[in-house]
């Protein structure tokens, strides 16, 4: 049987943050260490927890995190506009390197 559709309004707070209300967390599994991946598509912001790696394995992530903590402050002062031009030019260096 298909679980009951959930919705609740939340207010955004100053900085763009929302609270993912309990139930929904709960339901979705999501907690402390939990990635989400957001969406935008025809005006609607869709959420769904992701895995980027196993559980195992997350000391290499805090590491390569607190490598980057220069860069995640950097880039609270960029527009998402700013940071994919950024992050395509990267790219785009790397796979012009020779190999």
């Amino acid at each position: 049987m298909a679980e009951a559709t959930l919705t609740q309004i939340v207010r955004p707070l100053r900085r763009g943050q929302v609270t993912i209300p309990t139930e929904f967390r709960r339901r979705l599994g999501i907690g402390d260490d939990s990635l989400l991946r957001l969406t935008l598509r025809r005006g609607v912001i869709e959420i769904e927890p992701v895995v980027a790696m196993p559980a195992a394995g997350n000391e290499w992530a805090r590491e390569l995190y607190r490598q980057f903590g220069d860069v995640r402050r950097e880039a609270t002062e960029l527009s998402e506009a700013e940071i994919d031009a950024r992050i395509d030019e990267a790219v785009a260096e790397v796979r012009a390197a020779p190999r």
